[in-house]
């Protein structure tokens, strides 16, 4: 007897491509195989394809398509944002464009944008970064307290990876301009948001938005960033160099094949989006109800339960168990985790412990999310191979160095 395929709750990590995203994809492979940028019949089928791919990205976050750079993913387009308007408003030898080194970020961000942060910081930049509340919001005012006449960027994710909590970008944006009575660039990591919850960048005055095909049904190695074209006018210096594609931003022979999935993903999620979540909402809270009656509220806390969050997340911590052990003792479920054990070192979420959660806390929590093919009979299987688990293996929170 083939034994089931583990139950797959970890859709904050990525998704499977959807067999309408791969149909779209297929013919780029082979039958349009050119090079969008060649200027001969099969080139102009597959730029025009990249056309149709970009107004459909655009479309879903509401921007012109002008405005959409492609890029390898989000955290190429993380990178292009933050060093590329550094790298144009920084330049202290460019007197007119100067307008400072300051960035101000959350410390609950992705790696991807925390990591660009400190490599600025090595290069003499100066970054702050901000604390959420303990629901895990980054609050407005906050950000807003943080900007100095030398910040010359924001950036604040749309959503949390880990624990799903929406931050209100358009409230962030707003405090920052009112706090210095200027424009002061904002840039937002909207992986864990484009496809999963409305996403407008003209309504959130954002200048700069990150986001990534693999994260919305589409497949990975080809991600977006949109830059604003007017009102005002982003410029970023280009962290590629060679042959000046994507309006000289992002230079490099595109996935054709990636784009198209891109495009047809965003379509996907532009028609069936709140359908979608609207059931994924329902099946989630099923899944933090069921483990608390099960377990009992002294053992199970769901992590910002009380804050707006995304509907396919349940961060979930589990009293006194180590979630490592617990989903190694559970193969039948494949779930995420925010820490790392081993026997010299242990680290746990850096989102977890900026929330104000002991490490306690953080060592037991287990991320679940889930997606669009997750069904309500996943949803209770889920909860009965955990709780078997729990009561039947040793899953406690070993003695880390």
């Amino acid at each position: 007897m083939t034994p089931e395929p583990p139950i797959y709750l970890d859709h904050n990590a990525t998704t499977p491509v959807d067999a309408r995203v791969l149909d779209a994809m297929l013919p780029y492979f082979r039958d349009v195989a050119a090079n969008a940028s060649s200027t001969h019949a099969p080139g102009r089928a597959a730029a025009e394809a990249v056309d149709a791919a970009r107004r459909q990205v655009a479309e879903l976050i509401h921007a012109d398509p002008r405005e959409v750079v492609f890029t390898s993913g989000a955290t190429e387009a993380n990178n292009l944002a933050i060093k590329g308007v550094v790298g144009w408003y920084g330049n202290r030898d460019d007197a007119p464009n100067y307008r400072g080194r300051h960035v101000v970020t959350a410390s609950t961000e992705h790696t991807a944008v925390l990591d660009v942060c400190g490599r600025l910081v090595e290069q003499g930049c100066e970054v702050t970064y901000v604390d959420p509340a303990p629901t895990g919001v980054i609050e407005p005012a906050t950000v807003a307290d943080a900007v100095r006449d030398d910040t010359v960027l924001v950036s604040v994710m749309w959503v949390n990876n880990e624990t799903g909590v929406i931050n209100d970008i358009a409230a962030i944006a707003a405090a920052v301009r009112d706090r210095l009575g200027r424009h002061v660039l904002v840039h937002t990591d909207a992986t864990q948001a484009v496809g999963r919850v409305p996403v407008d960048v003209a309504a959130a005055h954002v200048d700069l938005l990150s986001c990534s095909a693999h994260k919305l049904y589409g497949p990975k190695g080809v991600g977006a960033l949109y830059v604003r074209r007017r009102d005002p006018r982003v410029r970023l210096t280009p962290l590629i160099d060679g042959g000046g594609h994507e309006r000289g931003v992002r230079s490099g022979t595109l996935n054709v094949p990636g784009v198209v999935g891109f495009g047809a993903a965003c379509a996907l999620c532009a028609q069936t989006m709140r359908h979608d979540m609207a059931r994924i909402a329902d099946l989630r809270d099923r899944l933090e109800a069921a483990l608390i009656a099960r377990l009992g509220d002294d053992r199970v806390r769901v992590i910002a339960a009380e804050a707006p969050r995304v509907p396919n997340t349940a961060n979930v911590a589990f009293a006194g168990v180590d979630a490592d052990r617990l989903l190694r003792a559970t193969p039948g479920i494949a779930a995420s985790t925010g820490a790392a054990c081993s026997a010299a070192n242990w680290q746990g979420s850096h989102v977890l412990r900026r929330m104000g959660l002991d490490d306690a806390v953080a060592r037991s929590a287990v991320r679940l999310s889930l997606g669009r093919d997750t069904t309500p009979h996943q949803i209770t299987r889920s909860v009965e191979l955990m709780t078997r688990t729990l009561a039947t293996a040793d899953v406690s929170t070993p003695a880390c160095g």
